[in-house]
């Protein structure tokens, strides 16, 4: 079983979702579904196949959420040195055609959030990243083809980066 990394943050906000979907939205759709059955027809009852299907959504969800946090590991953010890109680490990175430079903390699949700089080891950025020290040079495969960039500067996360 393939292990998942993790914040702690990261974690706790995900165990968060999962109780709220287990003890909140759980009880609402159930009972959602109980005031459709009420109305009478359920074969044209938009409510019911509304409600049954926002079910099967949360519990798709709740199953998912379970294996998550069965197989997550939380990173020991003390054992990082923020002097090579790993899990754990914002970097910024130039790019060495245009000189625009970008910012990214690198962190688990789960708690990825492109709005927020916040990108997956898995993606091709991190990919290419990881590994590397300041002053390198790497090339970031793209939809475009390969891309060169330059890492400016490594510094491991903090609080106010998730």
């Amino acid at each position: 079983m393939e292990k998942i990394p993790f914040t702690q943050h990261g974690l706790d906000k995900l165990k968060a979702e999962l109780t709220n979907l287990k003890s909140v939205e759980r009880q609402a759709v159930i009972r959602a579904i109980a005031e459709a059955r009420e109305h009478g027809d359920l074969s044209e009852n938009a409510e019911y196949h509304a409600a049954r299907e926002r079910q099967s959504f949360i519990e798709g969800r709740i199953t998912e959420l379970e294996d998550v946090t069965s197989r997550a590991e939380v990173v020991d953010m003390t054992r990082l040195t923020g002097k090579t890109v790993t899990f754990g680490t914002k970097v910024v990175i130039a790019d060495e055609e245009t000189d625009a430079e970008s910012t990214y903390v690198i962190v688990g699949p789960y708690e990825a959030d492109i709005s927020k700089q916040m990108i997956s080891t898995s993606s091709p950025i991190a990919r290419a990243l990881i590994g590397k020290v300041e002053g390198d040079s790497v090339e970031v495969q793209t939809p475009r083809g390969p891309h060169p960039y330059e890492i400016v500067t490594i510094s491991l996360i903090s609080e106010a980066d998730l």
